[in-house]
Order: C-alpha cells, then structure tokens, then sequence
C-alpha cells in the first residue's frame, strides 16, 4: 500500500468523513495520480507523473534438421525484379514452405536458439491539451544460428543488442501529436487477412493480408491522429525521416550517401462503426532529398470488414511502385477477397486474391490468383477439427501451381492444456523443364498456458517425407 494511501486513510479514519469537509482543509479526494488519470497495472506514482512499467521475455529453441528449403509459389517478393534487384527490399524468395534435409558428410544438425526481450516505460501526466505521456520501449533479440553443425557467421539477421526500440513523446487525447523514435506506423494495413485456416499463398508472404508494398515507415516519425466523431478517425505524419539510403535491392549492404529514401508522408482514414470496420492509408516515399531518385515509393492500402450475425465478409486491396531511372518505374496491385460463415456446429470459409504489375526494369508480370477454403467443425466440448486447402497459379514463372491440402485437430485437455495436430502435403505442379514436386508433412503441438500469471509455453514436432524434422520449444511470460 502506498504511503500517500495510508495517510490520507488515517485522515479520514480521524473523523473526516464529508468531501465538503475534506475539501475546507485542502485534503485532495483523489489518492493517487494513477488513479486520476484512469491508469492500472504495474505503476510507480508521484504528485504529477504516473510511471507504467511493462514487459516480457521468450524463449525459443528449434533443433533438426531443416535448413533448407524450397520455393513453391513465386508471389510479389519474388516477382517485383527485373534485373536481379528486389524492389521491395524484403527476400527474393518467394514463399518456401518446405523445409529440406541436408545430406552429405559430417553433422547435418541445425539449431537455433533466440531470446527476445522487452521493458516499456510509459510516464503520464496530465495536462490542458490532454494526458502528456514519454514512452521509452527497450529491447533485445539475443539470437544464435546454426546450421549442419556449424555457427552461422553473423548469426541472424534480426538480431539486435539492447536498444531503445521506442523513445517518443506524445500529448492529447482526442487529438493526439507523437513524435521521436517509434516502432509502429500509422500506416494501417488491416481488415485483409483471409478467414480460411490455411490463409492464402501470397497472402502467407504479406504477413497474412495484401502487400503494404515499399512503405517507408516508422523510425523517426512525427504524427498526429484526430477522432472526427461518427466513429472516423483522421491521422498523417512524416516517417522514416533517419532511414539511411543502400544500395538498391539491397538489405545487408551499408548506408551509402544520399538517402534518396529518406521521409514519407503518411495519411490515413479509419472507421469503425455497429458491425463495420474500414480504412485507406496512403503513402509517398524518398521525400527529404527534394527530387525524384531511385528509392522514391508510393503505396495504398485499403480494406474492409463487415461482420452480420454469423456472416463475416472482408475485402481488402493494395497497389504501389517506385521509381528505379528516367523513364523506369516499377509498380504492383494484390488484391484479396474473404469471407466466413457459421452453422451451429460448423464455419465454413472462402477466400481468394490476385497479384499483378511491372518488375523493376518496367517489364509486366502476368497476372497470378490463388484461392482456398476451409470447413471447420466443433464436434464436442473443447474439441475442433478443420479441413482445408489453397492453390496459387504461379503463371509469373516457370514454376507449376502451388498447392496445399491440410487436416487440423485442437483439443483442449483441461482448462490449460491444448493439443493441436495437423497432416498436410505442400507441392507444385510441372511447368516446362521443372518437375513436380510434393511433400507430406505431420506435426504437432502440446501448449500449456496456467490461468493467470502471463506465462505460457508450447512444444511442437514437425516431420516431412523428405526426411527435414524439427522441434521447437517456446516458454514467455509478460508482465504489466
């Protein structure tokens, strides 16, 4: 118990029952900051400031034999390049859902082992304009690679000593002004994600939606957000202000000079209303340098979702490009339609997408679509299966349609303890001189997660017929 409570609890234990009364010495009716300013969890207060602390560790271990891989759908990380580049500055590899056996001599073991970690400070405090809030995030990913036995030099790409991830000042309340170093954009690229339970191919390589495409984003930002009533809100904001210009296509490469990439303006619109939630976010890349270089991007995202009684339906689309030289631009558009609908004991889902445009050099791509579907049924107290599949045409290359056929079992044990199996085949069809190519796969998972404390871990097999295995462990526990 604070000491500010107790104090003030003995004050009123004396005899000062009235607010009046209290009000007459200058007693302040409040106990404690945190609580005037409508702040819970984990807090350290003073007469002004309420400190919110916050934050996490997780641990994963995967270990087998999976370190290879191979591309069974060419979707728009893959396609958007001309000459070797990868406009996106995302991989060049497409969607590699299957993991491969490495043989030869020697160990052909690979691990890896990750720690990721995060403590958030959130200072508030209350002003004219609104609560006044600094917000300092810390992080770590402490990752460790091997592969056949031997340490991968430089480890892993997303590895990263302690660092702020977040330092950022933000004032208001319906109208709401951020700036400083910030993790997350304002750039909304939700209501696209497909209800089926295998998700969709190009999909999957869009972090499970339509492509946000060359979106300049986070960093060094300044935003500001206001709600319109009538459940709209406006936002815009430059972002990436520090982003350094590399060489073009590449990620790994050091900073060189110019930054031709620094500077987006970003703006977006959102609603959300009785059943309704929507938006549109634009974006115009590689603004600071004043004139129009390789690097300078634009990018639209936009989607929908209506949820009716047990109907769910959504749609989603986005498009962009970006200059490469006098008279060569690149630019793409993905599309992605879904919907969801339950029956007592079953939900049946539907989706599909498309993906087309021009590479790097200006050449146009062939128009590409993938659909899938899923049934699910609920057939006893805690116990669901699903079924289902996806099929992406892969006309970009040549490369056969990509497929997927899987069948899903989740058991909740007890309260705590879920079970979750699956058997599928990933494959492709021949196309030219490539040959078809299938491969059956079975894995499975055991997640435990104790009522409260905000711990939870799992353990997951996975085999395939190529001979690839691996067995992850995870273990998180968050606090706030």
């Amino acid at each position: 118990m604070k000491l500010k409570s107790l104090i003030l609890g003995s004050i009123a234990a004396a005899g000062l029952s009235t607010a009046g009364f209290a009000a007459d010495l200058g007693v302040l009716t409040s106990l404690d900051v945190c609580d005037e300013l409508g702040l819970s969890g984990l807090t350290i207060s003073s007469d002004t400031n309420c400190l919110q602390i916050s934050g996490s560790v997780e641990y994963t271990f995967e270990y087998g034999n999976f370190g290879d891989s191979t591309t069974i759908a060419n979707t728009l990380s893959s396609r958007a390049t001309g000459t070797g580049s990868n406009v996106f500055g995302v991989n060049q590899d497409g969607v590699r859902n299957i993991d491969r056996a490495s043989f030869g001599p020697g160990s052909q073991q690979d691990w890896d082992s990750k720690v990721q970690t995060f403590l958030k400070f959130v200072g508030t405090a209350s002003s004219d304009f609104g609560p006044a809030r600094v917000v300092l995030n810390i992080r770590q990913r402490d990752y460790t690679r091997t592969r056949n036995g031997a340490s991968v030099v430089g480890g892993h790409p997303d590895a990263h000593g302690m660092r702020f991830q977040d330092a950022y000042v933000q004032v208001g309340d319906t109208t709401i002004l951020t700036a400083g170093k910030r993790a997350s954009s304002i750039f909304n690229e939700g209501d696209d994600e497909p209800y089926n339970f295998t998700g969709l191919f190009n999909s999957d390589d869009a972090d499970k939606g339509v492509w946000e495409g060359p979106v300049r984003k986070e960093g060094h930002v300044i935003q500001l957000e206001t709600q319109f009533g009538e459940g709209f809100v406006g936002k815009i904001g430059l972002e990436a202000l520090n982003r350094e210009d590399v060489a073009f296509g590449s990620t790994t490469a050091a900073p060189i000079a110019g930054n031709t990439q620094a500077g987006s303006l970003i703006g977006v619109l959102e609603y959300a209303g009785e059943g309704v939630t929507a938006h549109i976010s634009g974006s115009v890349g590689g603004l600071l340098d004043g004139i129009q270089t390789t690097g300078d991007t634009y990018a639209v995202h936009a989607g929908v979702t209506g949820t009716f009684d047990a109907f769910k339906l959504r749609a989603a689309g986005a498009a962009g490009g970006g200059y490469v030289a006098p008279g060569t631009s690149w630019n793409y558009w993905n599309g992605l339609v879904s919907g969801e609908a339950n029956f007592d004991m079953f939900k049946v889902a539907l989706s599909a997408e498309a993906i087309g445009g021009t590479d790097s050099a200006g050449v146009a791509r062939s128009t590409d679509y993938g659909f899938g579907g899923s049934v699910g049924a609920k057939v006893s107290e805690g116990v669901e299966i699903n079924l289902g599949g996806r099929y992406f045409s892969n006309d970009s290359s040549n490369l056969g349609a990509a497929y997927q056929v899987a069948a899903q079992l989740i058991a909740a044990l007890t309260e705590t303890i879920k079970v979750t199996g699956e058997v599928g085949v990933f494959g492709y069809g021949s196309e030219g001189a490539v040959a078809a190519n299938s491969d059956f796969y079975g894995q499975a998972s055991l997640g435990w997660t104790p009522v409260g404390g905000g711990f939870s871990s799992a353990v997951t097999a996975k085999v395939q017929q190529n001979g690839a295995y691996k067995v992850t462990f995870n273990a998180k526990k968050t606090f706030q």
